[in-house]
């Protein structure tokens, strides 16, 4: 894919101060921190490397990338070295693709209250896919899946959803065996939808009973527990969204798959499209009418509020595996589900180099950091296209 010749972080570097002068009541630090790394990633703000290729010699040198998850330029070669790693763990069966969606009247009492409320979304929506697995009457079986959080709608307003990567299948509950799924669906997704709703409504209340929730601005008036047990009987009515696509087969799907929803943002530098009298224009795909492509403009500020929005508090994790898939027991079970399967345990895959040479595709290795000093006061050492640099290797 070539380079985009609009990035975000244009868009950040012409309008980032002012927005953030005028927002700054409305916004924290993490907000801040996000739009500085935005800016100086991949610029001598941040150092770089000078790397040498072991085959032919030739030199180049590239600017480090601020790895921040939140920036469009970073995840790239996070996502290769994660899918690499994931590859050696698919199971020789088909994958089922389920997402759990929020309804869009919790969204402004989640924005306040990010950590709680996207970790009980985490919560009992696995718990919910755990526990009809588990139930006879649909497959009577443990299972494992990895779930990808996603905060964002392609129009970049506030999404909360969460895309789920399962086996067809599980482990017999007492171990011996593996028990296949119908080919055609995974779990009723009407269950899904009740059990998911129920579990979500009774965490809400619970979490209120503590005294966890936080109530600002619009949503103050949920403090009181009349209103606040009012509001959560008027989620309940509501029907909650459960999708399951279509079944896939083969470790090629599957990873096609991921990499389509780990390691994103909000927005990728792809999908602007002009950056004009102060205005930003994207492409989105409107789902309400399709899946239709359609070009949305808006102001820089309305902009940048958007993509704030998905700023993740520190520590929260994205990418979480569950049940069989779980970080304790992974690969014991895994190791368990291929020889039920008839299959050998994958060896790990090799570690593929970062950065390959231009010159003669040899392996390129760091020989010298280079220090934002130098990179400053050392014209010499300058990249000539610095937007055009290898990512950060080191």
């Amino acid at each position: 894919m070539s380079r985009p010749t609009l990035e975000v972080a244009d868009i950040v570097r012409r309008t980032g101060n002012s927005f953030w002068d005028q927002q700054q009541s409305h916004l924290a630090w993490p907000h801040r921190k996000v739009l500085d790394a935005i800016v100086h990633c991949r610029t001598a703000a941040l150092g770089g490397h000078r790397d040498q290729c072991v085959r032919c010699g030739h030199q180049a040198i590239s600017f480090n990338s601020c790895r921040n998850r939140h920036c469009p330029k970073c995840q790239g070669n996070a996502r290769a070295k994660w899918l690499a790693a994931r590859s050696a763990e698919l199971l020789p069966v088909p994958y089922f693709h389920l997402v759990f969606t929020l309804p869009h009247d919790l969204s402004a009492l989640i924005l306040q209250n990010k950590r709680l409320l996207y970790d009980l979304l985490y919560r009992t929506s696995a718990a919910t896919m755990l526990e009809l697995a588990r139930d006879p009457k649909h497959l009577g079986a443990d299972i494992g899946f990895l779930g990808v959080l996603h905060t964002w709608g392609q129009n970049l307003e506030h999404h909360p959803h969460i895309h789920y990567i399962v086996p067809a299948g599980g482990l017999a509950l007492d171990g011996s065996r593996w028990i296949d799924s119908s080919r055609r669906f995974f779990l009723p997704v009407h269950a899904l939808s009740r059990v998911f709703r129920g579990k979500f409504c009774a965490g809400l209340k619970q979490l209120f009973a503590q005294g966890k929730i936080q109530f600002h601005g619009s949503q103050q008036h949920l403090a009181s527990p009349g209103t606040f047990s009012n509001f959560l009987r008027q989620l309940f009515r509501q029907d909650w969204v459960v999708y399951a696509k279509p079944p896939f087969g083969g470790a090629e799907h599957v990873l096609n798959y991921l990499a389509r929803y780990t390691h994103r943002v909000a927005i990728s530098n792809h999908r602007l499209v002009a950056f004009e009298n102060d205005r930003v224009s994207f492409r989105w795909r409107d789902y309400a009418h399709g899946g239709k492509k359609k070009v949305m403009t808006v102001s820089a500020p309305e902009f940048l509020r958007r993509f704030l929005l998905h700023v993740l508090p520190g520590g929260l994790v994205r990418i979480r595996h569950f049940g069989l898939f779980a970080n304790r027991r992974r690969s014991a079970v895994l190791e368990r589900c291929r020889v039920l399967l008839g299959r050998t345990p994958c060896a790990d895959p090799p570690e593929q180099p970062s950065l390959r040479c231009p010159a003669c595709s040899g392996i390129m290795l760091v020989v010298e950091r280079l220090t934002r000093g130098q990179l400053y006061f050392h014209p010499s050492l300058t990249p000539a296209e610095p937007k055009r640099c290898s990512v950060d290797s080191s």
